[in-house]
């Protein structure tokens, strides 16, 4: 998540990854208002058949921020290492795997507006790769220069 090492990086890279980092957030949040809107007013029998029973012994219908396999997310997930180029790699990789998942539940899915959200999602994720790629080449480049103080 970018939002929390754009502290330690020039100038330029600040506003970018302050801008993607929202957008990952507003993310999160397209994505639990999708779950919801798939789950709302479903019968707890079509809950269970759709294997969400132990989801449902927990939370109800309630979001609940867990992957897949019913892992929740924690801050774990969002690292920063204080170098700006291992962070930008880290960044680029995260938005190649999101990408993934994107694509694998759109070939889940047989729903077409709930594809296109997923298409739209996944269409983010390869801007931002090309953002963090872009950012990652002027972080190079500034840290090559001399820098006389």
């Amino acid at each position: 998540m970018p939002l929390i090492y754009h502290i330690n990086i020039v100038n330029y890279a600040k506003g970018v990854l302050t801008d993607i980092g929202t957008e990952e957030l507003a993310h999160m949040e397209i994505v639990a208002s999708l779950v919801y809107k798939l789950i709302e007013g479903a019968s707890v029998e079509a809950i269970k058949a759709a294997d969400l029973g132990a989801h449902y012994a927990d939370h109800d219908r309630a979001l609940y921020w867990e992957n897949a396999a019913g892992v929740p997310w924690v801050a774990a997930y969002v690292s920063a290492t204080g170098d700006p180029v291992a962070d930008l790699h880290e960044n680029l990789a995260a938005e190649q795997k999101a990408r993934a998942v994107y694509e694998n539940l759109i070939q889940l899915s047989d729903d077409p507006l709930v594809n296109d959200v997923l298409r739209f999602l996944r269409e983010r994720e390869v801007v931002h790769y090309q953002r963090f790629g872009e950012t990652l080449m002027h972080v190079q480049d500034y840290m090559a220069q001399k820098k006389i103080f």
